[in-house]
């Protein structure tokens, strides 16, 4: 059985939650408390040097981190990855855009709020990293202002990287109302048959 090692609050381990659940494949859960070390310890190491998660172990033990990777890995084969050669391309495009253009300014802030004290020094990095997630917000509502979804022009993988953070982008001071496009996106997603919320563990 596949094994997800996460942390529940993660939008990063939620995209791997949300594709498994929508597949419909079992896996088994490891919480895995980013605040107390647990991604930090030599076993956890021994699997992910890089000492973060979602880190997904496959049955022959094979373990393949990075949330985009193992989007693609799980869907692979099924609807959620285009089959054309274009919009597949597309759907990294947007994926590579989550991770570079996104995930510092719409999840990090998130983290920052809910996770450090109100003394952090990281606040101070608030107001910049809260203006580039502005603009990728921008350019995610230029984008569906005339597209239903972010490639091939039907729910992919492209569609679950950039849900995670921006569904719950309020949590990170990032207003939604300003984005009718994007808000109307977010509730295609969440209609989606087998959708589950960020708080989804396995039963």
């Amino acid at each position: 059985m596949l094994t997800l090692y996460d942390y529940l609050d993660s939008g990063n381990g939620y995209k791997a939650r949300l594709l498994l659940a929508q597949l419909g494949q079992p896996y088994r859960r490891v919480e895995c408390d980013i605040m107390t070390g647990r991604t930090r310890t030599p076993e956890f190491l021994a699997k992910n040097p890089n000492g973060r998660i979602p880190m997904l172990e496959l049955d022959n033990g094979v373990c393949l981190p990075e949330s985009n990777a193992i989007l693609w890995y799980l869907g692979h084969g099924s609807p959620f990855v285009p089959a054309e050669r274009l919009a597949q391309s597309q759907a990294l495009q947007w994926m590579f855009f989550e991770q570079y253009s996104h995930e510092p300014y719409v999840a990090t802030p998130r983290f920052i709020l809910r996770h450090l004290p109100a003394n952090s020094p990281r606040r101070a990095e608030l107001p910049d990293r809260l203006a580039r997630g502005r603009a990728a917000l921008d350019v995610m509502e230029a984008h569906l202002k005339t597209n239903a979804f972010f490639a091939g022009g039907r729910y992919s993988i492209a569609d679950i990287a950039l849900y995670a953070y921006t569904h719950v982008a309020h949590e990170a001071q990032l207003d939604l109302a300003p984005y009718p496009a994007l808000r109307e996106w977010l509730a295609r997603v969440a209609s989606q048959s087998g959708h589950v919320p960020i708080t989804f563990e396995p039963s």
